[in-house]
């Protein structure tokens, strides 16, 4: 039985051969460099990152890293002391409510409106951090008063503003709905009972000077649409003739400027 060479066959089976020595070589590259890192990381001590509860020794550590929880939990709140315990609720709700009055209901865009809202809360508390730094921040920074001695005298300045424009009768509401005892004057009121009191009472107060800004808005759209209605223009809307008119008189009366007046002077 005669075997036929076939050359095809010896070239492919070359090529394979070829192919399986190049993988080899490349593996035992690979195993090389494996085991010179090993050795180098084995040389280098890595880095341990655990968390745990462990008895220690030292309470000044304990102490710290404890300030630091604490310190972590009043800064991610604190965006909602910036807004609840400040001005900031007031003047946001009236420029929000200003806005739709006017009509204009992206103008001006939301950042202008919480831009200027927090500039102008920065003015008038002012003075409040002003006399906290005085009377609490520097003196711990200068070690001269506890982290509780400072808590307290930086809360005396804050508690001042609130109970200055919160109304008796929200305080006495919360106070009433915590089920304790009358207080004595209004010093003896709890923090807890007068921070819902204070928002519950700037709430109230922002609405009502929306209110107010409304019904001038409100007269012109009503006298706009009488008219149109008086001239059969009952397809046209009457918001796009009285936006013009209530632009030009919000203009011509230097609204912002009074508006942003009565609201700085509001928390005299």
């Amino acid at each position: 039985m005669r075997v036929t060479h076939n050359p095809w066959q010896a070239k492919r089976r070359d090529l394979r051969e070829k192919a399986a020595i190049r993988l080899g070589l490349l593996a035992v590259i690979l195993i090389g460099f494996a085991m010179l890192a090993g050795s180098a990381w084995g040389q280098t001590p890595a880095p341990l990152i655990s968390i745990g509860l462990d008895q220690e020794a030292d309470q000044g550590k304990v102490a710290v890293v404890m300030q630091l929880f604490l310190l972590m939990t009043v800064l991610s709140l604190a965006p909602s002391i910036l807004i609840m315990l400040t001005s900031f609720t007031r003047i946001a709700i009236v420029f929000s409510l200003l806005r739709q009055a006017m009509g204009t209901n992206q103008l001006p865009p939301n950042q202008v409106v919480i831009g200027l809202s927090l500039f102008l809360t920065f003015y008038v508390m002012a003075p409040v951090w002003q006399q906290v730094n005085q009377d609490a921040l520097q003196p711990l920074i200068a070690k001269e008063i506890d982290q509780k001695q400072a808590l307290d005298k930086a809360l005396g300045p804050i508690r001042n503003f609130m109970i200055s424009q919160t109304r008796e009768k929200d305080m006495a509401l919360l106070v009433k709905v915590a089920k304790m005892q009358r207080p004595a004057n209004i010093v003896d009121v709890p923090t807890m009972v007068l921070i819902p009191s204070f928002i519950i009472s700037e709430l109230k107060t922002a609405f009502q000077i929306g209110f107010m800004l409304y019904v001038p808005f409100l007269i012109i759209d009503m006298v706009v649409a009488s008219v149109l209605l008086s001239m059969g223009m009952m397809m046209l809307p009457p918001i796009m003739v009285s936006l013009p008119f209530k632009l030009m008189i919000f203009v011509l009366a230097d609204g912002w400027h009074l508006i942003v007046g009565s609201l700085v002077r509001s928390f005299a």
